[in-house]
């Protein structure tokens, strides 16, 4: 097994020579392979087709409350879907905002709101001084492009084994009034597929913030999405957060996107007190009422929790082999040569790649000239740059497995060349 830290620049060179020869022929094969976000296959896509039968045009539309789901109105979602939300998550259903198919755009809207209004007394954003937020990175990019949209300064806040480095946000919100929020995706995180340890979330819910309008947004986006037959259990932050008397600094998010069809699928918003009484006004405004056909659909396919554990056994039993591909692979071509490092997730959508410093940037490139499309590398850090140009955000559930196997030995074989390149080029060759 090949170990290029112990090689000799002789043999060094012999194998860019080698793996040269490699690169060339995969660039006559003219692929067009999509590693770059985390999207369901069709064949997940498949497993809820059934719920486009469930309500037809003979059906039944009255909903609880003897709403008819055809109709403008219930602009905060219908109580069957609060209900069975709420027995997922143990939040009171009475707390839920449900939306339309995205969380992200939730979340869009909430920040926008405390943009234009405020809360807890203190001036809209757009008012103050200067706003930051708190970005654990490697993070979800998306949530960046939000704080870039609004000009609010990013953070960057390391990554650890259970969860970001909760001493430096306990210090940064404490001591910094301009700080108004954190992004958390708490359970299987991504990249990383992190999940926040107890005392992590503790801590969270035990935060003394220095700005009374800092906020939490907690985007749970993998709450049911286990690799394994165990889902892993993570502290609920509204309990903790009730407990510590902290309970207006989450609000939660929840989607179906990665559950039923993430182009057609429901969005939660959970929050409690002024948040909870400003969202409802705001959308009361927005809306005269999401798709509410769309809300008995799901609940009427989903039904209720044991229903919808089997269902995600479903898209357990197509990703969980992709994963152990990408894995399997990235211990083939690296155990013995050290020159990346990967984490081997239990959930979520991304497995994680860290390269030796400023290679990930040129393993990504390298790729792209192949025709395997990735994430741009930075991209899980705010405004894109990850000073060591080391993240890579590799997404195996899109691609059937005979592509994704091909596109797993394009990346292992361009993160070879781009540590070589990268070698010779610093020794002045």
């Amino acid at each position: 097994m090949e170990n290029f830290l112990e090689m000799s620049s002789g043999q060094l060179k012999a194998t860019l020579d080698d793996l040269t020869l490699k690169y060339n022929h995969f660039k006559n094969m003219n692929l067009n392979l999509d590693m770059s976000r985390g999207k369901p296959c069709s064949e997940q896509l498949d497993i809820s087709n059934e719920m486009l039968d469930v309500i037809t045009g003979k059906s039944d539309f009255i909903a609880k409350n003897n709403i008819d789901v055809r109709n403008y109105g219930t602009f905060d979602g219908i109580t069957e879907l609060k209900e069975f939300i709420s027995e997922l998550t143990d939040i009171k259903k009475d707390n839920f905002i449900i939306g339309g198919n995205s969380s992200l755009s939730m979340m869009f809207d909430a920040i926008t709101y405390f943009m234009t209004h405020g809360t807890n007394g203190q001036k809209p954003w757009i008012h103050q001084e200067k706003i930051k937020f708190l970005c654990p990175s490697p993070g979800y990019d998306r949530h960046f492009s939000i704080c870039e949209y609004y000009g609010i300064e990013m953070i960057p806040v390391k990554m650890q084994e259970n969860g970001p480095d909760m001493d430096f946000i306990e210090d940064a919100v404490s001591s910094d009034f301009h700080i108004k929020g954190i992004w958390c995706v708490p359970k299987y995180s991504n990249p990383q597929g992190i999940v926040y340890s107890d005392e992590v979330v503790k801590r969270f819910a035990n935060l003394k913030p220095i700005a009374p309008d800092f906020r939490i947004f907690w985007d749970n986006a993998y709450f049911v999405h286990d690799l394994s037959d165990e889902s892993v259990h993570i502290l609920n932050i509204a309990k903790e957060c009730e407990r510590s008397k902290n309970l207006e600094l989450p609000i939660i998010f929840y989607s179906t996107s990665k559950i039923t069809f993430p182009g057609d699928g429901i969005a939660f918003m959970a929050c409690f007190g002024e948040n909870l009484k400003n969202f409802k006004e705001m959308y009361s405004v927005k809306t005269v009422g999401f798709d509410k056909l769309n809300q008995l659909r799901h609940f009427r396919f989903l039904k209720d929790k044991h229903n919808l554990y089997n269902h995600m056994k479903k898209h357990r039993d197509i990703l969980k082999p992709k994963f152990d591909m990408v894995i399997n692979s990235f211990e083939k071509h690296f155990s013995k040569n050290p020159i990346i490092k990967w984490n081997s997730p239990i959930g979520g959508y991304f497995v994680s790649v860290d390269t030796m410093p400023n290679c990930a940037k040129l393993t990504v490139e390298l790729c792209r000239n192949l025709g395997v499309k990735l994430t741009d590398a930075g991209a899980t850090f705010p405004y894109g740059l990850d000073e060591m140009d080391t993240n890579i955000r590799v997404a195996p559930t899109y691609p059937c497995k005979e592509d994704l196997q091909t596109a797993i030995d394009v990346f292992c074989l361009c993160a070879k060349i781009a540590f070589l390149k990268n070698k010779f080029k610093k020794e002045g060759h």
